[in-house]
């Protein structure tokens, strides 16, 4: 067994996972219910469900810009954790007593605050916590756990709604894993020393500040975001194409698994080999599960390919939260996952919704097709972008 295998990741690493995964136990028990629940209860339809998402990540990116570099300067970055587990926590399940869709917008606005603010300083914790020969597998271990309440919490909709539940009582149910997240985030997550010393020098967060390189990640990764409208839509692609919403919860939970799997040996293999190798990869894989989803119309099709998308985001996002930590100075990844996770957010509205007005105008094909070639430019712009460290 390898050196690397054979070491410990920290107490906060795993401690910061195990409250990602019930933090997504809570979250997608009503994530892939939120477009069937929109447009069937609160009378909204395609163009409402890629506004309420582009407002929510535009609204959680707005809000990274200022927590990355805010964490920076502070002595501690776990408050803003305890702030933002908390503000969604409680945003969240409120969701199940709207009546209208803006109603809806307002909450999923309030529970994106609280991303915003949480997002940028746990990332920069877990960088703060390991040394560079397991950082991939630090990122990869925490989008796993992140992913595997990404299955738990499917399944819990599944059951509560084969039990008789409507779905707004599962929405309600949410809060029960939101308030276990604020337990273990309190007591279980001990900030390690070179965090609180990380303070940032000259007082500057612009994305000068860090680097030629990761400013050119930062362009491909917007670039891809343009292309990457919100997982809603397809939910909806799967639901007009015949599956019920317990059948959608499970298949989201098994999408999860995927991811879950992937980011795990993704971010661990990207220790060893290029990252740049396996992030264009999985960029490349999103671009041909789009153009699938354009073609494709048969139920079954369109399953599988659902799954092999879950093999895209479980692999490219632990690798380019690694890639970015090598590529910038210790003072500054606060400030630099703030610029990366708010400029990708920001990119998120125009790309939902307009994908949501091409969908609604023109289609679906024409939709995914766009999206397939964003994709394909923003792989080929990687290669602009150096190793790091």
């Amino acid at each position: 067994m390898s050196r690397i295998a054979r070491r410990a990741l920290p107490r906060a690493v795993i401690a910061l996972g195990v409250v990602s995964l019930l933090t997504d136990v809570s979250s997608e028990m009503i994530y892939p219910l939120l477009p069937l629940f929109v447009a069937s209860t609160v009378a909204g339809g395609a163009f409402a469900v890629g506004l309420i998402e582009g407002v929510a990540e535009t609204t959680a990116s707005l809000v990274r810009l200022a927590s990355g570099a805010l964490s920076d300067r502070m002595p501690r970055r776990k408050p803003l954790l305890l702030i933002g587990y908390g503000l969604a926590g409680a945003a969240r399940p409120l969701i199940g007593l709207a009546r209208i869709w803006p109603v809806v917008l307002f909450l999923r606005f309030a529970d994106r605050v609280g991303k915003g603010l949480r997002g940028p300083p746990r990332d920069a914790l877990i960088a703060d916590a390991v040394s560079g020969d397991v950082r991939g597998r630090a990122f990869g271990l925490h989008q796993a756990m992140d992913n595997a309440g990404a299955v738990v919490g499917p399944l819990c909709a599944a059951a509560l709604l084969g039990l008789g539940l409507q779905l707004r009582g599962v929405f309600l149910a949410a809060a029960v894993p939101a308030v276990a997240v604020m337990a273990v985030l309190f007591f279980g997550v001990a900030e390690p020393e070179r965090a609180a010393r990380a303070a940032p020098q000259g007082g500057a967060t612009e994305p000068a500040r860090v680097g030629g390189d990761f400013r050119r990640l930062l362009v491909a990764s917007v670039l891809f975001t343009l292309g990457n409208s919100t997982d809603a839509f397809l939910l909806l692609r799967l639901g007009r194409a015949g599956l019920g919403p317990e059948q959608v919860a499970v298949l989201w939970s098994l999408h999860n698994v995927v991811k879950m799997v992937a980011a795990y040996l993704g971010g661990r293999a990207s220790d060893t080999l290029s990252r740049r190798t396996l992030l264009l990869a999985a960029w490349l894989l999103y671009a041909i599960v789009y153009l699938l989803f354009a073609l494709l119309t048969a139920p079954a099709a369109l399953v599988a390919v659902f799954l092999a998308y879950g093999l895209t985001l479980g692999i490219g996002e632990p690798v380019q939260k690694a890639w970015t930590t090598d590529l910038v100075p210790p003072e500054r990844r606060g400030a630099a996952f703030g610029w990366l996770n708010g400029a990708v957010g920001l990119a998120a509205l125009p790309a939902s919704a307009v994908f949501g007005l091409i969908w609604q105008w023109q289609g679906p094909a024409l939709a995914f097709e766009v999206g397939a070639g964003l994709a394909v430019a923003a792989a080929l712009a990687l290669f602009r972008v150096g190793r790091g460290a």
